[in-house]
């Protein structure tokens, strides 16, 4: 409609102010939706499971702004056939793999800024690799996840800590929303919160056993979280939501509203 009002009566085209502003739309989208590694600056992690003295020591690394979307997987795909849907070896993922896509290279539209989900650790860390890159660690996705719109330690302010107790506390139905659709913290990172969940290179680190928790039992497929060991802040709700769901993956897993980011 803004197209054909832009013509005038010579039949010459003129940029109406609409049509300017439905250009300059998907130019804003185009370059805000691009994905690119921004600076996290190193510092002090304190695992929410452990003692005060405990601390992880974080160096400056980079982590890309957004998650990996559908489309941009999709090239992946295009170019590693072997992790195709229909191809991709089953120690590797589960059932679950891409299960939003309808054919080895296609999903709907609506999908191609959306974070691919449904990729299993294996998958999400070959992407990586091959974009010369990896994915981030426990202590360094934390670290930027703490930051703020304003403040690199975000977890001082209520409200921050107040709206991702909001979040967590509420059943997420699996209604995907476009990369970008939360907010940026300082560091330039879009949707560390708020869109789904993301793997980590150590996921699982926080596993224990039945023995070490005294019970005497020996069975390593029995296990659990060790997010709330020792813990020194039980505030920190989401925190423990994070490493709960890590705890309960394993790296074939697919699931619906789990991501990833790159990092290097």
């Amino acid at each position: 409609m803004a197209i054909k009002e832009a013509k005038n009566n010579r039949g010459k085209f003129q940029m109406t102010k609409p049509f300017f502003i439905f250009i300059f739309s998907l130019f804003v989208f185009k370059i805000s939706a691009q994905t690119k590694l921004v600076v996290i600056e190193g510092g002090i992690y304190r695992p929410l499971y452990s003692l005060d003295t405990q601390r992880i020591v974080v160096k400056k690394f980079s982590l890309d702004n957004f998650q990996v979307s559908n489309a941009e997987f999709l090239t992946f795909v295009k170019k590693n056939a072997e992790w195709k849907k229909s191809k991709a070896k089953k120690i590797f993922i589960d059932q679950g793999y891409l299960g939003q896509w309808t054919t080895d290279t296609s999903f709907s539209d609506s999908l191609a800024n959306q974070p691919v989900v449904n990729v299993s650790w294996f998958a999400a860390t070959k992407y990586c690799e091959c974009q010369g890159k990896r994915l981030a660690t426990t202590a360094e996705w934390e670290l930027a996840a703490q930051a703020n719109e304003t403040n690199k330690d975000g977890y001082k302010d209520k409200r921050f800590n107040q709206w991702l107790l909001d979040w967590v506390a509420k059943p997420q139905p699996i209604n995907r929303r476009k990369r970008g659709s939360t907010f940026k913290n300082v560091y330039g990172v879009y949707d560390m919160h708020g869109l789904v969940w993301e793997w980590t290179s150590d996921f699982n680190s926080a596993l224990t056993t039945g023995e070490s928790r005294e019970n005497g039992g020996l069975d390593k497929s029995k296990f659990c979280g060790g997010g709330s060991f020792s813990s020194k802040d039980v505030r920190n709700y989401a925190a423990f939501m994070r490493y709960a769901m890590r705890s309960s993956l394993k790296a074939k897993y697919c699931v619906a509203n789990l991501g990833f980011r790159c990092a290097k």
